[in-house]
């Protein structure tokens, strides 16, 4: 619990501090062993090569032919174990009786350690381990032949157990003193390592990480705009599920670790991580969708480390565009209807300030009788509340204009099927009727005509929209299907068609164009009740 509270830069230097102590203390040990069995193996070798070259020589053979092999044996002996600092170097018959011994009192009786049967029965030489006379020690073994190969006795040299204790704490001074040296790098190698990983992930805690990478997760998810991330390399890092949908992905399909340009051929994301420059608005195609893209760089202290793609269907947008027309509209039409009130207002208000009431009375009597006849034969006819405000708004525009605006007595609807999007319904019928008030325009007052039908038959939906205008030339008839093209004369005006005929599309339904009885052009929309859009 005492270390949860603890921030992560502490948390880490004690961590890493600790596991730093664990693994030189088990180096330490391990190279203690070491040590001590190299020095065990390397005295104990020296014994047994002493042991060999002093049965070998040939004063200690001829010495065990003479009557006192003792007096002959205890001088060599003695000459060899100061000349090996050896513990101790004894020589005895083949009976195992002492010859030689470092205490003279120990001269002429049995060796102790029961280790002496391989070199007197055997022949052979050897390092063995034993509790002797003078205590626990390592000593060589070898037999002693005379000139007809016979054992005739052995000689053993050795070095007590505790005699080496001494040396073995001299190699652990050094030891211990490399620890401490070794933990202390460590210690403060830790502290400085814990301050730079902190500083790269921006001083944030585990838990703030945590958090921002659940916020972070939650947001681009939550987001209606696909993303796609990538590292430095091209490598995808993310992508949301809206990426996923526009890249045709299955739900279990994952593309984290692929390269952009497996997926997204044409895409420019390598070019920004290159030269580090922003893409906004960009027009581009993915698996048959037209998508506007946004790139942008991704950079950690002024380096590139990755970019970030965002984008959205262009008919996504467009539908954007259409509806705050359309809000541009309802806004103009509520402009001029006030407008229309206020000179109506003007007028009342001076016929009141000449007496002359009756006549004021008339024209309050003839606003409100048609205002009111007109709103309730629309909605006698037309039962979407929606599209009853979209045709009131129309009428209110085409009063201000100076447009004779006809809604056909024989029309009727219901309530639009839930299976059709209706914003595409009123976006049809606002491109179409704002198209029409655009061209009857520009013919004289008395020629400003637009007439509108709709009827719901049962099976289908249809709208008729019919002006007084120039109509359509047949040039632009044949290609008005299969170009975008504007009708009008500036480039920033006039697409309302393309999205028609788009929004049309979606709604499973046809368009067919014609020359009207009010001499210019007809659109005649059918929408069937039983269609699904089509989400491409």
């Amino acid at each position: 619990m005492f270390f949860k509270t603890l921030k992560l830069q502490t948390r880490f230097a004690y961590y890493s501090s600790f596991l730093i102590f664990i693994i030189v203390t088990l180096a330490g040990l391990l190279f203690y062993v070491t040590i001590s069995d190299a020095l065990q193996t390397q005295i104990g070798n020296r014994a047994l090569y002493l042991a060999e070259t002093t049965a070998s020589r040939g004063d200690v053979i001829a010495a065990f032919h003479t009557d006192n092999p003792s007096e002959v044996l205890q001088k060599i002996s003695n000459d060899i174990m100061h000349a090996a600092k050896a513990t101790y170097v004894v020589i005895g018959d083949k009976e195992g009786i002492r010859y030689t011994h470092p205490l003279a009192d120990r001269i002429g009786k049995s060796m102790v350690g029961d280790d002496n049967d391989r070199a007197l029965k055997k022949g052979e030489s050897y390092i063995s381990i034993a509790n002797g006379s003078m205590g626990q020690s390592i000593r060589g073994k070898a037999p002693i032949f005379d000139t007809n190969g016979s054992i005739i006795g052995v000689v053993s040299i050795g070095y007590l157990t505790s005699e080496l204790d001494h040396l073995y704490l001299l190699y652990l001074d050094n030891i211990f003193y490399t620890m401490v040296i070794a933990l202390s790098i460590g210690i403060i190698g830790s502290i400085f390592l814990s301050r730079n990983i902190k500083k790269q992930i921006f001083n944030l805690e585990p838990n703030e990480i945590a958090n921002l990478l659940t916020e972070k997760n939650v947001l681009i998810e939550s987001v209606r705009e696909a993303i796609i991330t990538v590292n430095d390399k091209g490598e995808i890092t993310t992508l949301n599920n809206a990426a996923a949908n526009i890249l045709n992905l299955a739900n279990n399909t994952t593309i984290i670790g692929d390269n952009i340009e497996q997926h997204i051929p044409n895409t420019h994301l390598l070019n920004v991580l290159m030269n580090g420059e922003k893409q906004l608005d960009k027009l581009m195609n993915i698996n048959g969708h037209e998508i506007i893209v946004n790139r942008v760089p991704m950079k950690v202290n002024g380096k590139i480390v990755g970019a970030v793609a965002s984008f959205r269907l262009q008919s996504e947008i467009e539908q954007m565009a259409i509806e705050l027309s359309q809000v541009k509209q309802y806004t103009e039409s509520l402009r001029a209807q006030t407008h229309e009130f206020k000179n109506v207002l003007y007028t009342i208000s001076g016929l009141i300030q000449l007496n002359a009431s009756e006549e004021a009375l008339s024209i309050i009597h003839k606003e409100v009788q048609g205002h009111s006849s007109l709103t309730q034969f629309i909605t006698n006819r037309v039962k979407d509340p929606f599209l009853n405000g979209l045709i009131i708004g129309f009428f209110n525009r085409a009063r201000e204009l100076k447009i004779q605006l006809i809604f056909d007595e024989d029309s009727y609807l219901e309530n639009f099927p839930e299976n059709i999007e209706k914003s595409l319904i009123i976006s049809i019928m606002g491109n179409l009727l704002t198209n029409a008030f655009e061209e009857v325009e520009k013919n004289k007052e008395q020629q400003r005509i637009v007439r509108l039908f709709i009827l719901d038959n049962g099976e289908e939906i249809i709208f008729e929209v019919e002006d007084s205008g120039n109509g359509l030339a047949q040039e632009k008839l044949d290609v008005l299907f299969s170009e975008n093209i504007s009708t009008k004369d500036t480039k920033l005006r006039g697409y309302g068609l393309r999205k028609v005929i788009s929004s049309i599309h979606d709604l499973n339904g046809s368009l067919a164009l014609g020359e009207g009885d009010l001499g210019g052009a007809l659109f005649i929309v059918s929408i069937s009740k039983r269609g699904i859009i089509i989400n491409e």
